[in-house]
């Protein structure tokens, strides 16, 4: 398995970079702009710096965050990756307090308990070099460094299976991102998305295997998505990694629910016509 969390040396964490997500116990056209418009667009335009308090080390600090109704919403991918006209918000959902290292999706931030404080002090504070500064906005690579981080300290602190996974997810979105948006004149062009690619899919396969364990053992809301949603995403991870058979059964349980929405059982026919595809 390739290294997940490669590029986390700049924070001091080589030590922590073969661990495992899921332990064994465990395991049981964009805007266009306006013609009259003599301002291009700019990130740094929709985006500011929100204060938070590190429930670690009770440290203040600043994270970059986009300003609410800023970006809108294009298209979603057939895993619920959503895409935005002009800027990635995406990019920004994984916080970094630079003081002890602490990190995780905003939606988990918050949340820590005793235990979990103590674990991330001796694990990865103990060690942790805080970043250089970013700059007014964050890069692919800067994004990417910042979920990887929020993923190892989710498995640090021994989070629900469920946090993990979605930050698997979140983690292969923004590779997907770079990708994407990387311009065609880089040096070795194909090879690098080559890489990108094979990066994303690991990130994919973990989430997956995460969903599928923690739809057995959690409840609903799970990472604010309903049962029918987890099932759905479920079915197209798996549908990405290969396993078709699994992909139909997961589907299948989204067409005979009867309290899916009709939009859920759309996304679902999708998949299922992209399963006959790669079947055919």
């Amino acid at each position: 398995m390739a290294n997940l969390f490669s590029g986390l040396e700049e924070f001091g964490l080589n030590n922590l970079s073969n661990i495992n997500i899921y332990d064994e116990q465990e395991k049981e056209e964009g805007n266009k702009d306006n013609k009259n418009s003599k301002v291009a667009f700019s990130e740094e335009d929709i985006i500011f710096d929100k204060t938070y308090n590190c429930p670690v080390c009770d440290s203040e600090f600043k994270s970059k965050m986009v300003k609410t109704g800023r970006v809108k919403l294009k298209s979603l991918d057939t895993d619920l990756r959503p895409q935005y006209l002009q800027a990635d918000p995406l990019k920004y959902d994984a916080v970094l307090c630079p003081h002890c290292g602490y990190a995780a999706l905003n939606r988990f931030f918050k949340y820590v308990t005793e235990t979990q404080a103590e674990l991330i002090k001796t694990n990865i504070t103990a060690k942790f070099k805080s970043p250089a500064d970013t700059g007014s906005i964050y890069s692919y690579d800067d994004a990417i460094a910042r979920h990887k981080m929020a993923l190892v300290n989710s498995i640090v602190k021994k989070a629900k299976v469920s946090e993990r996974a979605y930050t698997c997810l979140k983690t292969a979105w923004v590779i997907r991102g770079k990708y994407e948006s990387l311009p065609a004149d880089t040096p070795n062009y194909k090879k690098v998305i080559q890489k990108l690619i094979k990066e994303e899919m690991e990130f994919i396969n973990n989430a997956y295997e995460g969903f599928s364990e923690a739809f057995m053992k959690e409840s609903f809301p799970m990472c604010g998505m309903d049962e029918n949603t987890i099932t759905l995403l479920v079915a197209e991870l798996a549908r990405k990694i290969g396993k078709i058979d699994e992909s139909s059964r997961w589907i299948s349980k989204i067409l005979i629910s009867r309290d899916a929405s009709e939009r859920i059982k759309e996304k679902a026919r999708d998949i299922k016509e992209l399963i006959k595809e790669e079947k055919n």
